[in-house]
């Protein structure tokens, strides 16, 4: 972890939690200061209030709360209060960090699905160092990690199982073939809460990125939790660290929640991406802090043909109250598999230091797909190498059989009240040869750092920029922009 503190960031002895308070007070007397200051529209706006489940009996779980009108909790859908409560250690569990407990984490969840229709069930892990391989969640099922207690990946590769490769991606991510199972697993499931009391769940990745690093990795490593084709799923008030890879990653999901979450990893750990969601749709991200080797929040929709053809796309995004750095990547990434499409994406109130970029579109070509209707707003970078980036070429495609003819489509990218200081690089917006990247509009933006005769690098792009500072390329100085 970075020794040097963010310059507007408070310490608070693991990591370091911005206050919005100040950093908002900030931003408005330096726009006041320099710029005039405009008010956006979010792409679409919604209040929604809520409970969520807990015990009846009194016991550890989650107690009802109430959202207002910059809380996205609706997403998820209130259910019932599980009816049901058992602990770990009623199936035979051992807290002492060495003894695994990978049978016990599955027999437990298998006694506890027989109470999916009778009211549900919560699995309650007590404080201790719980040893286990991959297992899978159930329906109307809450797995609650008590203060003090810490879930450990095992260090057996043959614990984490191979299984079958996303259809949107047509093999697993880093090998061909099928790939390791995520640590906490779901597949086609219903009314799911992952949730504590600021319990941990560590993946232990070294001997993963070990793997990576020396070339031996013989099949794409797990994510720490991935969740398929479920719906009504929240994540919160945990700490997740070392993810062997992507470290929450909802796939094909629809009404997922995640808040309150702290995600560390290594800087250089490659690939543990924060949260990726991914072919989903109505998707919540707030509050949450992330340190990792790669982005912060990466928006995907499927690789290449593969993403094409299962069209599964990625729509109402909220990233809201976002903070973290990373050294390689961005705070928030839309791309680079997006071939299955992404739009409506609302990203607010986004705090990052010490980066490569502050926010950043990925494509290529070959991805086909579009990217439409993203919206950028409130976003404070220190010290961001490059603090808008749109970047191609990668040349990253799963086999053969891409179609360099398939070029993305974007248009209506909105980026707004944006204050970077300490920036070393102008802005790169380099869209695709024969593709349209249109209505790229930029109001209210302040780039410190950077010299008011550095040119920004515009290729392949069009739209409109106001209250821009340094002065944009002339690609983003056209009047007659629908932006």
């Amino acid at each position: 972890m970075n020794s040097e503190k963010p310059l507007f960031g408070v310490f608070t002895g693991t990591f370091i939690r911005p206050p919005w308070t100040l950093l908002l007070m900030l931003f408005g007397l330096l726009a006041i200061l320099t710029l005039q200051i405009f008010s956006t529209d979010a792409v679409f706006s919604v209040r929604w209030i809520t409970g969520l489940p807990g015990a009846d009996d009194g016991s550890s779980g989650p107690r009802d709360v109430l959202g207002d009108e910059r809380s996205c909790v609706g997403f998820f859908g209130a259910v019932p209060r599980r009816k049901v409560v058992m602990s770990i250690a009623d199936f035979g569990g051992v807290g002492d960090g060495r003894t695994s407990n990978t049978e016990s984490f599955r027999r437990a969840v298998r006694c506890m699905q027989g109470f999916g229709d009778k009211g549900g069930s919560q699995l309650n892990v007590p404080k201790g160092r719980w040893l286990t391989g991959s297992f899978n969640l159930t329906s109307n099922f809450t797995l609650f990690l008590e203060e003090g207690a810490v879930i450990l990946g095992s260090q057996d590769p043959k614990e984490w199982p191979i299984i079958a490769p996303l259809p949107s991606y047509g093999r697993g991510r880093e090998r061909l073939g099928g790939r390791h199972i995520s640590l906490v697993h779901g597949d086609g499931l219903t009314n799911v809460v992952i949730t504590g009391a600021n319990g941990t769940i560590d993946g232990q990745g070294k001997m993963w990125w070990d793997l990576w690093w020396n070339k031996t990795l013989e099949h794409t490593r797990g994510h720490l939790i991935e969740l398929l084709n479920s719906n009504n799923v929240l994540i919160s008030n945990l700490t997740l660290l070392n993810s062997p890879f992507w470290t929450i990653h909802p796939v094909y999901c629809s009404n997922v929640v995640i808040k309150g979450m702290t995600i560390l990893a290594p800087l250089n750990a490659p690939n543990t991406d924060g949260i990726d969601p991914d072919s989903s749709n109505n998707v919540c991200i707030e509050d949450c802090y992330i340190e990792s080797g790669d982005d912060l929040v990466a928006v995907k929709s499927g690789w290449d043909q593969y993403g094409i053809a299962i069209a599964r796309p990625s729509a109402n995004i909220i990233v809201r109250r976002v903070s973290g750095t990373t050294p390689t990547c961005s705070g928030v990434g839309i791309g680079s598999e997006m071939s299955g499409g992404i739009s409506n994406v609302t990203v607010e109130d986004l705090h990052v230091w010490d980066s490569a970029a502050g926010v950043r579109i990925k494509s290529d070509k070959g991805r086909g797909g579009y990217i439409v209707n993203v919206s950028f707003s409130n976003i404070i970078l220190e010290r961001v190498k490059i603090p808008i980036r749109f970047s191609r070429g990668s040349n990253d495609h799963p086999d053969e059989g891409w179609d360099p003819k398939a070029v993305p489509k974007v248009k209506g990218i909105f980026i707004s009240n944006m204050v970077s200081l300490n920036s070393t690089k102008a802005p790169v917006l380099e869209g695709i040869e024969d593709a349209s990247f249109e209505d790229i509009c930029l109001t209210n933006v302040t780039l410190l750092g950077i010299s008011q005769s550095t040119a920004w690098k515009c290729e392949f792009v069009s739209g409109f920029a106001s209250e821009v500072f340094p002065v944009p390329c002339a690609q983003l100085q056209h009047k007659g922009s629908s932006s």
